[in-house]
């Protein structure tokens, strides 16, 4: 179905959701001066996740909202993962931000790297770096949600994370699943990246309401 206007809205959505999903669960981690229950590893996956997927909208030559969102990620992931240093494991400020700083600065210089030589790959004629990008942004993703239900399982309950977080990233994954039907070919890969976190964010939710 080919319905430009649709996708790019439904796409623009979801790019939106992405980019603020993760401001209510750093204001709950600021007001409670806690992040118990917060996973640090799912905030680093997801901010490794930030770097693969950059590299892959910036060679596709998406719109701007779909450009900048990842960078958005990595960002507010790092910051919600110094939160976890610095709440949880009670680690000073100038530490916290001496190790978060070359970390950022590292995971700009490989998405800058990787985007000059994917662009040389495709100017050679060579696709499969550009969908293994894709590939490995939605591992990490993924990898990073599952490790909350490590820590569910272990606990027996869903604790420490916020629920509107979950909220707007699921909306996020189905308006952009959603826009994957608009478009002039079926994207299969994109089906399966954004339905696979879906269904997690959707377990979780069941986790949820089945803990309580």
């Amino acid at each position: 179905m080919d319905v430009p206007i649709a996708a790019n809205v439904l796409g623009v959505t979801g790019a939106v959701c992405w980019s603020v999903q993760l401001i209510p669960q750093i204001i709950i981690n600021y007001r409670r001066h806690d992040t118990t229950g917060l996973q640090p590893t799912m905030m680093l996956l997801w901010a490794c996740a930030g770097v693969p997927l950059g590299v892959y909208n910036i060679v596709e030559n998406f719109n701007i909202a779909l450009r900048v969102q990842p960078q958005i990620l990595t960002f507010l992931s790092l910051l919600t993962w110094m939160q976890c240093k610095y709440y949880g494991n009670k680690w000073p400020l100038t530490k916290s931000l001496a190790v978060v700083t070359p970390v950022a600065a590292l995971m700009g210089g490989v998405e800058c790297g990787l985007i000059f030589a994917l662009r040389r790959a495709r100017h050679d004629h060579v696709e499969w770096p550009i969908t293994f990008m894709a590939v490995l942004s939605a591992c990490f993703l993924c990898a990073g949600v599952l490790r909350h239900y490590v820590d569910i399982y272990m606990e027996r309950t869903v604790r420490g994370i916020s629920f509107v977080f979950v909220g707007i990233d699921a909306m996020g994954d189905l308006t952009s699943l959603i826009s994957v039907f608009f478009q002039p070919t079926l994207d299969i890969l994109g089906m399966i990246i954004y339905g696979s976190e879906l269904v997690l964010w959707l377990g979780v939710f069941a986790c949820g309401g089945y803990c309580k």
